[in-house]
């Protein structure tokens, strides 16, 4: 139970279907606000309400070495690369469903009920029935193994409706609003967070039209492909977006454009697979997408070793390295993996981009 609605009505549900229910709350960061309070504190005590509240036990644990080897340690290095990983995918991997997942089975628990918005069908993880709230993207790591002994109490309703069932039961946290961002970041400004741990240097921006320096950048860890605000690049003509890093030569190549070709490929490797189903083999059709909000987009996979190469139907844009790409049959998510290496964009290929994308190149 992490103090949110969502845990707290799948508490209630589990309840409510005859479980015995043990309320587990863990804390995966030590680190205390500049007034002196701890947010995991406020959320413990939302935990002990909901607990009391529905007449269930709680405990806390902790969680916080693990938390920083097993997610905050990579998550830096990546940084350190000039990547742009995604902490979430690794805490549900490293943390919910593996270490907090051996506790409770140490407790003696038979199942984890979770408040993620998905499903599970003959044991194989299936899209929320809220397709706006859909989490399987950030499950596609989970050892498939694990999903036996998982419940997912709310991944048939649409987010209104737990809303309503926490009001109904008078569940202290029924207005609490959603978490949002990277949990160990917060409200806070998240360049100043990374300054803390990250060195870096400032470098220069550079159009990528004629190799001229156009501003200057605070580090290339600071900025992901395709960001447009945060630059303090102007000037006239459209908007400035990152289309490429160069590392060596600390480097932030800039196009103008939203639509410009650097943005825009055809296809991807990915490494680090993990199968939710049979490993596929060969070559096969299937949709995939390579962020969380992506509307999923069809694709041919082919199977090469420990790697695949992904060509997807139409240009995909700023598709990112050691972001993840998840890969999807229909409603169930068949496993996913971690995008390595992009193919050359339009710009690479001088071609401009197909008329059917209705952009100006």
């Amino acid at each position: 139970m992490s103090g949110g609605v969502d845990s707290s009505v799948s508490a209630l549900i589990v309840k409510l279907q005859g479980y015995k229910v043990l309320g587990l709350f863990m804390k995966n960061w030590d680190e205390t606000n500049p007034d002196g309070t701890c947010p995991a504190d406020f959320d413990y005590q939302d935990v002990i309400k909901v607990c009391e509240k529905l007449d269930v036990p709680y405990y806390s644990v902790n969680f916080v070495q693990e938390y920083w080897d097993g997610v905050f340690s990579e998550f830096l290095n990546d940084y350190r690369k000039g990547h742009t990983p995604n902490p979430d995918i690794l805490c549900n991997r490293e943390i919910k469903f593996k270490v907090f997942y051996q506790r409770a089975k140490l407790l003696g628990a038979d199942y984890l009920a979770t408040g993620h918005y998905c499903q599970l069908e003959n044991g194989e993880l299936k899209k929320g029935a809220d397709l706006n709230k859909d989490q399987t993207y950030f499950l596609y790591a989970v050892q498939k193994e694990v999903f036996k002994d998982v419940l997912f109490p709310i991944g048939h309703l649409p987010k209104p409706k737990v809303r309503e069932l926490a009001t109904m039961f008078d569940l202290a946290t029924s207005a609490k609003k959603d978490s949002t961002g990277i949990c160990f970041i917060g409200e806070r400004n998240f360049k100043n967070f990374l300054s803390q741990y990250i060195e870096s240097t400032k470098g220069n921006f550079i159009d990528i039209k004629n190799g001229k320096v156009v501003g200057q950048h605070d580090g290339t860890c600071f900025y992901t492909l395709g960001q447009r605000k945060g630059m303090g690049v102007g000037g006239p003509g459209e908007p400035w977006f990152v289309v490429a890093k160069n590392f060596e030569k600390n480097e932030v190549i800039l196009a103008q454009g939203q639509d410009h070709p650097a943005l825009y490929a055809d296809g991807l490797t990915a490494v680090e697979l993990n199968w939710l189903t049979n490993a596929p083999e060969g070559t096969f059709k299937c949709k995939a997408k390579v962020r969380y909000r992506q509307p999923e987009q069809p694709c041919t996979v082919t199977v090469e070793n420990n790697s695949v190469k992904v060509v997807f139907d139409e240009p995909q844009r700023a598709m990112t390295p050691r972001q993840s790409i998840v890969f999807y049959q229909g409603e169930m998510c068949i496993g996913g993996g971690i995008i390595n290496e992009i193919s050359p964009n339009y710009h690479e290929l001088g071609q401009g981009l197909p008329e059917f994308l209705s952009v100006k190149v």
